[in-house]
């Protein structure tokens, strides 16, 4: 592989990774990184939003055959490429669907480590507005010096704010946090 080392064998040491890993080394080989990736993302917005397909790709009681058959229709239905319907196959084949989420996530480590760009895991009160978006990557890129993706959540919980996760470092602006260090300090 030839960015392996330390990001590239933390991404792929679990079975996760290991999968994820063989699924970019086929879309690199092939030039389809892409639109695997796109592909990926689609079926990644799907599982957060179908509970039949959450159900279906989690469930230990559905047999290789009928998840096969129920992955091959699902891949046609969101016209996934190719590469992707076929992994998907086979991790039917293998009992592995349930893993599928982690996969995900590790090929799009796996595919940012490869273009030298960096994922910050932003958690906002709110969904961000694309200008919002827009300001947070450029301030991010200016922060670590590389290209930034953002892969956002939305949790009502932290009240407002941010939390941003870029690799190893947390910077915690969220509301609640600070509502929380407001209440150590007055127990002093």
């Amino acid at each position: 592989m030839e960015n392996s080392g330390g990001i590239q064998g933390n991404i792929t040491a679990g079975l996760a990774g290991r999968y994820a890993s063989a699924l970019f080394d086929l879309a690199r080989e092939s030039k389809q990184i892409d639109s695997v990736q796109k592909s990926l993302a689609t079926l990644k917005a799907a599982l957060a939003e179908s509970a039949d397909l959450s159900a279906l790709v989690a469930s230990p009681v559905v047999s290789r055959t009928d998840a096969a058959k129920a992955v091959e229709a699902v891949a046609k239905t969101m016209k996934l490429d190719s590469l992707t319907a076929k992994f998907l196959g086979v991790l039917a084949e293998n009992r592995r669907l349930a893993d599928l989420p982690a996969m995900i996530d590790a090929f799009d480590a796996i595919v940012a480590a490869h273009r030298g760009e960096v994922t910050a895991k932003v958690t906002s009160a709110h969904p961000l507005s694309a200008a919002q978006l827009k300001a947070l990557t450029a301030n991010l890129k200016t922060r670590v010096g590389r290209d930034v993706q953002i892969a956002t959540t939305v949790d009502p919980a932290i009240l407002g704010g941010l939390v941003v996760q870029l690799g190893s470092q947390l910077i915690d602006g969220s509301i609640r946090t600070r509502l929380n260090s407001f209440a150590q300090a007055m127990k002093g």
